[in-house]
């Protein structure tokens, strides 16, 4: 069995402990346990209303549609990191209740000699094209402009990054303070094809693309582009897998798509949820960095966390778990596994949820349950084994 820390290796963290040290003593705003930082309304200074400002971004998936771009000249996919640095903002806002109107703000860093102003306007109008999809179903962001920098010294081929902020009620935020023993959980599916999205869906996010990366995709690619890694990584953690970008799949997807999927907003879903059971919502999280633990870090108190019905395993983390034969404890751990987004609510709500998600044609199930506990704890409950963080 390979090494099972290559993925600390390569020089990420699933969990991102040093960031979470070095935050540790930082105003934790508001609500501490909220999925986002709240701020007070320091624009209006209404004690009605809070601010919200969140940054993130598509991460190493960049590193993906350069990789794309270049083999096959398919200036698509870089739309899909476009959306993939907008989602990663506005699901994270969405779990706090925030449904805008937003501001957003993009950041891109480019090596200008490797990534040319077509793919620029890629991405700027892709932005642009997404908001105006988003807007079809009651979603309002605002594009603010942002930053293009020709940073070639730092950056070795392109970052796409973003901020989104949002003035809300107080009143209309969820904090997951009312989390508690007996709620239940509901899953939504990252995978498929929703009403809004043009094809099926892998399910892929924007989390875990490194180890993805490195372990799906030939070592050949090292060579012919040595800038699409660190020169200093250990030869024996780079692109270790026996696919081609273009290898077909079992989905419509080949390979490379599959890997570029562009990640799912639940923003359409969520806004339809708490128009109509907003008061019966005590928590939602998205399972981002952290997969399936990423609850963990916002109990509201001692709770324990049972998943044991989780959605089935969409094919690509099964591919990825068989190309780097990772232990499943970390597969949820890094992965989204096919459920990015997870709602805390009473048993009754939760049905109705499911039928919600339905109809914009998402799977959705109860998954688990929330009870009382001595230490916060999560189980992961799956035919792969049973799992527990803390």
């Amino acid at each position: 069995m390979p090494d099972q820390n290559r993925y600390n290796q390569r020089g990420v963290s699933a969990q991102k402990e040093d960031v979470h040290k070095a935050i540790a003593k930082l105003d934790k705003g508001l609500f501490p346990n909220a999925f986002c930082k709240i701020y007070p309304d320091y624009w209006g200074n209404d004690d009605a209303f809070c601010n919200i400002m969140h940054a993130d971004g598509a991460g190493t998936k960049s590193i993906l549609a350069y990789l794309y771009w270049k083999e096959t000249g398919d200036l698509s996919v870089w739309k899909g990191i476009a959306i993939d640095s907008i989602v990663m903002n506005i699901d994270d806002m969405l779990c706090v209740g925030a449904t805008g109107p937003f501001t957003y703000s993009s950041t891109i860093g480019r090596n200008k000699h490797l990534i040319p102003g077509t793919v620029i306007s890629a991405l700027i109008n892709g932005t642009q094209e997404y908001f105006d999809k988003l807007g079809e179903f009651g979603i309002d962001v605002h594009l603010m402009g942002g930053e293009t920098a020709d940073v070639g010294d730092v950056v070795r081929t392109v970052i796409v990054d973003g901020t989104m902020a949002c003035r809300m009620k107080r009143g209309s935020l969820v904090t997951t303070g009312k989390m508690q023993p007996g709620d239940v959980v509901v899953s939504l599916a990252s995978y498929g094809q929703a009403t809004y999205e043009d094809e099926y869906n892998s399910g892929m996010g924007s989390n875990g693309l490194t180890s993805a990366r490195h372990e799906m995709l030939k070592k050949e690619y090292a060579k012919k582009y040595p800038e699409s890694l660190d020169p200093n990584l250990p030869e024996d953690v780079v692109y270790n897998g026996s696919y081609s970008l273009t290898d077909p799949t079992e989905t419509p997807l080949n390979i490379g798509k599959l890997l570029l999927s562009p990640t799912r907003t639940y923003a359409p879903v969520v806004l339809k949820i708490l128009s109509r059971h907003f008061d019966n919502i005590h928590g939602i999280i998205h399972c981002s960095g952290g997969g399936q633990s990423k609850c963990l870090h916002y109990f509201p108190q001692p709770l324990r966390v049972v998943k044991n019905n989780l959605l089935p395993i969409p094919p690509l983390f099964k591919m990825i778990q068989a190309s780097a034969g990772t232990d499943w404890k970390e597969m949820y751990q890094v992965f989204n596994m096919g459920q990015r987004l997870e709602i805390f609510t009473d048993k009754d709500t939760a049905e109705e949820i499911v039928v919600i998600a339905k109809e914009f044609n998402i799977d959705a199930r109860l998954s688990g349950f929330v009870e009382k506990a001595e230490k916060k704890e999560v189980i992961i409950d799956t035919s792969y084994g049973s799992f527990s963080y803390f």
